[in-house]
């Protein structure tokens, strides 16, 4: 296997995962009946982004390289802000503590 068609299934991997995120926020909100972001939708955004942006440093396409960095700067600042939002909710319904609901 060459150089070439590495990259190529680098390229077409990361592409893949980028779209997959839309196949599972789609089933996420038809199940739902509602428009839903399941947290698969990000991981499945870092890794697609992750690759592509690999695959846009290879091909040194200045463009692609900084509209996949942006991206995967925001997808890691959903899951850490996702991940804030299931700590305080564990945190106010621990036993023993008053959560302002009676």
């Amino acid at each position: 296997m060459s150089k070439f068609d590495l990259w190529l299934i680098v390229g077409l991997l990361g592409q893949l995962l980028f779209s997959m995120r839309f196949f599972v926020q789609w089933l996420a909100s038809e199940r739902e009946k509602k428009s839903i972001i399941p947290i698969s939708f990000w991981y499945f955004s870092i890794g697609g982004s992750f690759l592509l942006l690999a695959y846009a440093i290879k091909r040194q396409d200045p463009v692609f390289i900084l509209g996949q960095s942006m991206g995967f700067i925001i997808y890691i600042r959903n899951l850490v802000l996702i991940d804030k939002e299931k700590r305080a909710t564990v945190i106010s319904n621990e036993p023993g503590e008053y959560n302002g609901e009676d």
